[in-house]
């Protein structure tokens, strides 16, 4: 099925033609197309009617998507109640999802595979990462799989509720199937737990990532640093988007070497704000590192979008603010060396001084 937009949806940002739409799951480049995964409730526009599936689509461009039978369902005893988010990788020519797996509330960790990108098979050995370890909690979720030092590494994210932390634990496997604990990978004090962690190779270094939830807020926190034997060491940290609409970001590595961001919009504010609320992806956004700073810009394929101003972004003496109704506004403050704009409908992508600050807002 072809993603064939409304007048007034967005035409570029991608949504199902029906259907609940959050976290971008599973990017990946397999057979010469982008696929997209993402948490979808197929029957209903609204969240929580019926158990989370894994949507798909696949472009070439990032502007033309193909809307693909729905790949992970809900439907043996350990996925039940969900099958959730998690990430996508490669071996062999086949493609294999990991996901957050759900029952009575216990989280775990399965496994699919897939020849044609199209079709998956979950594995007899499910759920292959059974429970939490002594350094997480029942928040236990989200595998970011990735291969470095010849080993396949899996990152979840999880909380610590006697240290009042969140925490990405790491695990090690030598074939995807058997994992072994190796320990807390990044923690950050006064926060709940994270969410929907990424972890790749960025040129000779490894960019780590996770939405992090404190009582009241969340961010996308970013990191860049080294990584080796099991030991991720920090040395360029940023976030991704000052928000507020965006969350749950994933990051993944495409064939020419770049880091790609893609974000569920909208973030939770927006949840029930308008009767049709079921969402989109954000553009891609290339995450690079350079002279100490970590910078989110839109990727090439879309370049062609960007405009130097939007109506409903008001310049001001200190920065800009974007009026939406109904909600607070969207403020910057601060030297605007440059500003680009992408505008999609009711979303709007700003742009700071060549992506040093990224606001994502539905107005």
């Amino acid at each position: 099925m072809k993603n064939e937009p409304d007048a007034d949806r967005p035409r570029i940002h991608y949504r199902p033609a029906k259907g609940w739409i959050n976290d971008p799951n599973g990017l990946v480049w397999f057979r010469g197309y982008y696929h997209i995964f993402y948490q979808h409730a197929p029957h209903y526009e609204t969240p929580w009617r019926e158990s989370m599936h894994w949507g798909h689509a696949r472009t070439k461009d990032f502007i033309h998507y193909e809307e693909l039978p729905v790949a992970l369902f809900p439907d043996r005893p350990y996925d039940r109640d969900g099958c959730w988010s998690g990430t996508a990788i490669v071996k062999d020519d086949v493609l294999w999802l990991f996901y957050a797996c759900v029952r009575d509330g216990a989280q775990a960790v399965a496994a699919a595979y897939s020849n044609d990108g199209i079709r998956f098979e979950k594995v007899d050995g499910n759920p292959v990462i059974a429970g939490y370890p002594p350094d997480g909690s029942p928040d236990f979720r989200d595998p970011a799989v990735c291969r470095a030092d010849g080993r396949y590494w899996c990152v979840l994210a999880s909380g610590n509720r006697a240290r009042g932390s969140a925490v990405l634990l790491l695990y090690e496997s030598a074939d995807l199937l058997r994992w072994r604990y190796r320990g807390v990978m990044r923690e950050w004090e006064n926060a709940k737990f994270a969410e929907c962690p990424s972890f790749l190779k960025l040129g000779e270094k490894y960019l780590l990532a996770a939405s992090v939830c404190t009582q009241d807020a969340h961010r996308f926190s970013m990191a860049v640093g080294s990584f080796s034997d099991g030991r991720f060491t920090a040395e360029v940290t940023g976030e991704a988007d000052q928000g507020p609409d965006q969350y749950a970001g994933q990051i993944f590595r495409d064939p020419q070497g770049r880091a790609l961001l893609l974000s569920w919009i909208p973030g939770w504010q927006y949840a029930g704000y308008r009767e049709r609320d079921i969402g989109c992806m954000s553009v891609p956004r290339e995450v690079t590192c350079a002279d100490g700073t970590l910078r989110v810009y839109p990727a090439a394929e879309v370049l062609r979008f960007l405009k130097d101003s939007d109506p409903a972004l008001i310049r001001t003496e200190q920065g800009f603010r974007i009026p939406r109704a109904g909600r607070a506004d969207v403020v910057h403050t601060g030297q605007i060396r440059d500003l680009k704009c992408l505008r999609d409908a009711d979303v709007l992508e700003v742009f700071v001084n060549g992506g040093e600050t990224a606001y994502t807002a539905l107005l």
